[in-house]
């Protein structure tokens, strides 16, 4: 610590005034000596004798002293005439460093206008402490520094000067340093730190020192600065593994990243030298894909899944290195242990698709080889099939094995055989694997084919028509292709000296029968014959079934009288009735058979007409004419009667007889009134004729009505016609229950059309119908319009599908565009034929015309950030919205907006129609700013000089960083980076500009100011003067010269 200033005595006066006085002589220039920090008014030197005048004279004469825009610090005491201080003086302020301190000033002597120069040398005293800068430094020496090496101590300063000034240094007294002074070319001493001994930072770490600043002063001043000398560690401890070599098993199925083993190392260093780091040294390729060393931790783990049947074994050198570069080492020995993770393969060698069924036993289906990649029990494997199946396995050589069949095969009982070879091992858990071989087998024509019955009958009423289908027969040949495709055939034979084949015709590939002529069942009533069915293998085989079809009778015959015959000359028989006869006499019986059978067959006799009613009467199922009361005298000799018989059939059929009886009790009687006799006919005639009046209006009126009801259908149909062209192709539906008794005739016929969707006026041809089912006369050949019926004419719920066909119209033989067809992918219409009556189920397919594709927007504009990847408008056509492309624009190149901020892309749909059609929409991209440009100044180094005495507040000069990004990612600020706290009290930097001002006036000096300055972004991008730092420049203002005014 500094001394007190100690004050001047008053019996050094005396000296100095006899100094100054000795200083004043001189020619025409008065010099004083004057010591510093003298109090106001101190006498200085005798002026008024100096000058040669009387100390009154100092006013009389106008003396006084002229400065040259200084301070005075002398004045002129006029009653003692002498020099004295106007204040207190310090010669360090006025003075600083410099060896001798003068202050000059003139004397004026008014009266004599004479000016005499005076020079007054201020005297140092030790009146300062020698001062170090900071009372506390700290040294840092490394530990193992050579003994001399010297360390540089910071010096104190002592404002005086001369003996005053700082003279020597002192250090406290310790084993390890010693003190040394060096002089520079400027005088001034240096301090310097010696090291006497080797230092060991494990021993002591830190020194404390205390180093005593003197000046030559009298009394001596002195100060103190306390030194800490810290001790750095030195790398001279290598690191130590506790083993050299560590070994560790471990199981295959480990998780990724488990841990396998902990390396531990010591080093007692500190810091950078006792951090170790932990390395795999000359690790193959597989060590550092498959393990895991934490640096820092040395912690082993595993990267990758284990793998026993790839590495069983893993050797590896692990090296703990500290900062300072020494190391050691150890070996790590990692043993896999086997696991039964491994599932048993199946390797085909050889394989048979298909085998024929008649393939003997042992036939080889499969060669195939078994691995298991486990060892000891994990690895040993057995293989087998389900035993419900007719395959077994054979071992043979190493791991092969034969698929062998053990019995012949039945394609028919099973076509295709799923044969599961299972393969398992015998560890723990035993793992297995399956392997399907899929066997076809191949069919041999070993089956004839079957039909469904031993025999077959059938019925069929005769008078049928020609080619009506009579019967089908079936057979199945449980083979399959060639060998199960049935043939049809009927045996040849006569029948009623006629061949087979004109009765009766079989299809050969339906087995459908038709009679090919209309049978009479009074001909024949049953047809037996043998249908054989043939299949069509090599050689083929065939099987025969019998047939028998029943002729059914139908009421086609009338009844035939054969009693009584009539005459062949044109008389009439006649029957004798005697007058006595009673009632119920027998007269006659009348006989009559009928060719049918059955109910056709029964016969029933009724009295149909007598010329004397109630007089006869006729048994109705013997037919026998019996008097039905006595015989009167006024009875007429001759009696007709009309006898009608009457079969049951459906219609009923009869056939009528006349009978004549006479009335007489003997033959002579009757032979001599015979000629007498004359046929009574007016009678009958009178009847006859009332009967056909009668039929006659009868049949008139029922014509009459079926004429007007085949108008009134006539106009229907005509007013449904008008009202199908009024709408445009709206039809209305017929429903089938019109046509009932038609069945026969009834069929069903399907055409499917293709129709583009802007058709108008396409035309759709249907050909003439191919009766299949029935046989048409030849004389048939009248042709009708159909009439179009929509098949489903009102949609519901119920019928999604259902729709509403008004876009076709029947036209000349064609089916026509109505209207425009769109949106709908068919239409269902029924066609009706009335001549012969038919229904047509026609599907119209609308088929798709190529549309051209439509973008929804005429243009696209997208705003993306780079590096962004973004969907694209879609464009989609009228016919099919649902079956639409999505295009996704992909970026593959990064983008720049500061190179290019727009793009301007065309984006073209195109479909796949003949032709195709296309259509394009402009997209235009605009690239969103990101922050990827730090801020770059203009120049590297900024200089500038500027004089001492600039005002506060002035501008030194402008630093300008530009940054290409855009918005807030372009906005810059200049912060101070790496500035000492002497330079932020000198300059300071505009906010959000590029101006350096001062803050503060500088003080006087000639060393070179430096500071810098960073630009940044807002968002938080800054730089740094020494590299790039996140892509961003610093910018470093290295010196600001301060010239001296």
């Amino acid at each position: 610590m500094a001394e007190p200033r100690k004050p001047w005595s008053c019996t050094e006066l005396p000296l100095l005034v006899l100094l100054g006085t000795l200083c004043a002589q001189g020619a025409g220039q008065i010099r004083y000596s004057v010591p510093e920090e003298l109090e106001k008014g101190a006498l200085v030197g005798d002026i008024a004798k100096d000058l040669g005048l009387e100390s009154q004279e100092l006013v009389e004469r106008g003396v006084r002293i002229i400065s040259r825009g200084r301070a005075q610090l002398f004045a002129l005491n006029a009653r003692s005439g002498s020099l004295v201080t106007a204040g207190r003086i310090d010669r360090e302020e006025l003075c600083a460093q410099s060896l001798r301190c003068v202050v000059s000033f003139n004397v004026l002597v008014e009266n004599k206008m004479k000016i005499y120069g005076v020079e007054v040398e201020i005297m140092d005293i030790n009146d300062n402490f020698p001062r170090f800068r900071d009372e506390e430094l700290k040294v840092k020496i490394n530990e193992n520094a050579a003994v001399g090496t010297r360390l540089v101590l910071p010096f104190a300063r002592d404002a005086d000067v001369g003996v005053n000034s700082l003279h020597s240094y002192q250090l406290s007294s310790n084993l390890y340093f010693s003190l040394n002074v060096k002089t520079g070319n400027d005088g001034e001493k240096y301090p310097e730190l010696v090291l006497e001994q080797p230092l060991d930072r494990e021993k002591e770490a830190v020194y404390s020192l205390l180093l005593t600043a003197l000046d030559g002063g009298e009394p001596t001043l002195s100060s103190t600065a306390h030194i800490l000398v810290e001790i750095l560690d030195a790398n001279d401890n290598a690191p130590l593994f506790p083993r050299s070599e560590y070994r560790v098993s471990v199981p295959e199925n480990v998780p990724v990243g488990t841990q396998l083993l902990t390396l531990t190392a010591t080093d007692p260093d500190e810091g950078i030298n006792g951090k170790l780091a932990y390395t795999f040294r000359n690790e193959e390729d597989k060590i550092a894909e498959t393990f895991h060393l934490d640096p820092n931790t040395g912690e082993i783990s595993t990267l990758q899944p284990l793998d026993y049947e790839k590495t069983s074994f893993y050797r590896m050198e692990v090296v703990a290195q500290d900062g300072g570069a020494l190391l050691t080492s150890a070996k790590v020995l990692i043993t896999v242990q086997d696991v039964n993770d491994n599932v048993p393969e199946v390797i085909l060698t050889s394989l048979t698709s298909s085998v024929a069924e008649d393939c003997l036993p042992g036939t080889l289906i499969a060669l195939f080889s078994v691995h298991d990649a486990d060892s000891a029990e994990n690895g040993e494997i057995e293989c087998s099939v389900p035993s419900n199946l007719p395959f077994k396995l054979e071992k043979s050589i190493d791991n092969y094995y034969h698929l062998l069949t053990t019995s012949a095969l039945d394609r028919e009982e099973t076509s295709d055989y799923n044969i599961t070879v299972t393969v398992k091992d015998h560890g723990t858990p035993a793992l297995s694997t399956e392997n399907h071989i899929f066997l076809k087998v191949r069919d041999v024509n070993d089956n004839p084919p079957t039909f469904t019955h031993a025999s077959y009958y059938t019925s069929l009423l005769e008078n049928n028509p020609r080619g009506v289908s009579i019967f089908s027969v079936t057979a199945h040949d449980p083979d399959s292709g060639d060998n199960a495709q049935v043939t049809y055939s009927l045996a040849e034979y006569t029948f009623q000296g006629a061949p087979l084949s004109s009765y009766i015709s079989i299809n050969t590939d339906t087995g459908v029968l038709y009679a090919l002529r209309s049978f009479d069942y009074e001909q024949f009533r049953d047809l037996q014959l043998w249908v054989t069915a043939s299949d069509s293998g090599d050689p083929p085989l065939s099987s025969n079934v019998s047939f028998t079809l029943f002729v059914l009778d139908q009421n086609d015959n009338a009844p035939e009288i054969l009693y009584p015959t009539l005459p062949t000359d044109g008389s009439t028989g006649v029957e004798l009735a005697p007058r006595s006869a009673e009632p119920g006499y027998l007269v006659t019986k009348v006989v009559a058979v009928d060719r049918d059978s059955g109910q056709n067959a029964w016969l029933s006799y009724r009295l149909l007409k007598a010329s004397e009613p109630g007089l006869f009467s006729v048994g109705l199922h013997t037919g026998e004419v019996r008097t039905a009361r006595a015989l009167l005298d006024r009875d007429a000799l001759k009696q007709s009667l009309v006898v009608a018989v009457q079969d049951h059939g459906q219609p009923p059929l009869s056939a009528t007889v006349t009978l004549t009886v006479a009335v007489a009790d003997s033959i002579p009687a009757v032979l001599a009134d015979l000629g007498s006799l004359k046929p009574s006919v007016e009678a009958d005639e009178a009847d006859l004729t009332l009967y056909l009046v009668v039929a006659v209006a009868t049949v008139s009126c029922v014509f009459l009505a079926f004429v007007i009801v085949l108008l009134a259908l006539r106009l229907r149909r005509w007013h449904h016609s008008r009202l199908l062209q009024a709408s445009r192709g709206r039809l209305s539906g017929v429903p089938a229950s019109h046509f009932v008794g038609v069945d026969t005739f009834l069929q069903t016929y399907s055409h499917e059309i293709s129709l583009t969707t802007d058709s108008r006026k396409s035309h759709l041809i249907f050909p003439q119908p191919n009766y299949a089912d029935m046989l048409i006369s030849e004389d048939s050949g009248e042709k009708q319009e159909p009439l179009l019926v929509s098949d489903k004419i009102n949609p519901s719920k119920e019928e999604p599908g259902a729709i509403q066909v008004s876009f076709l119209v029947v036209w000349m033989s064609s089916l026509s565009i109505q209207s425009r067809a769109d949106l709908w992918p068919e239409g269902n219409v029924l066609l009706v034929a009335e001549k012969p009556l038919n229904f047509f189920h026609v599907t119209v397919l609308i088929q798709d015309l190529n549309h051209t594709p439509i973008f929804s927007d005429n243009s696209t504009k997208l705003a993306r950030p780079a590096g962004a990847t973004f969907a694209l408008e879609w464009a989609h056509e009228e016919e099919e919205p649902d079956g639409s492309s999505y295009p996704e624009r992909v970026q593959t190149v990064p983008l720049d907006r500061e190179r290019q901020a727009h793009h301007h892309l065309v984006l073209k749909a195109m479909d796949w129609g003949a032709p195709p059609r296309s259509n394009a929409t402009p997209v235009q991209l605009m690239v969103a700013d990101a922050n990827g440009n730090p801020p770059s100044f203009t120049l590297h180094v900024y200089s500038a000089s500027v004089r001492e005495n600039l005002p506060a507040n002035s501008a030194l000069l402008r630093v300008i960083a530009k940054d290409t990004d855009e918005g807030g990612n372009a906005q810059i600020t200049y912060p101070f980076i790496n500035v000492g706290e002497a330079a932020r009290q000198l300059f300071r930097l505009g906010i959000l500009r590029s101006d350096s001002k001062r803050r503060c006036s500088l003080t006087r000096t000639k060393e070179a100011q430096g500071t810098r300055i960073s630009a940044s972004s807002q968002q938080s991008r800054s730089a740094t003067y020494v590299r790039r730092m996140f892509g961003l420049e610093t910018l470093c203002i290295r010196s600001l010269l301060i010239w001296e005014s």
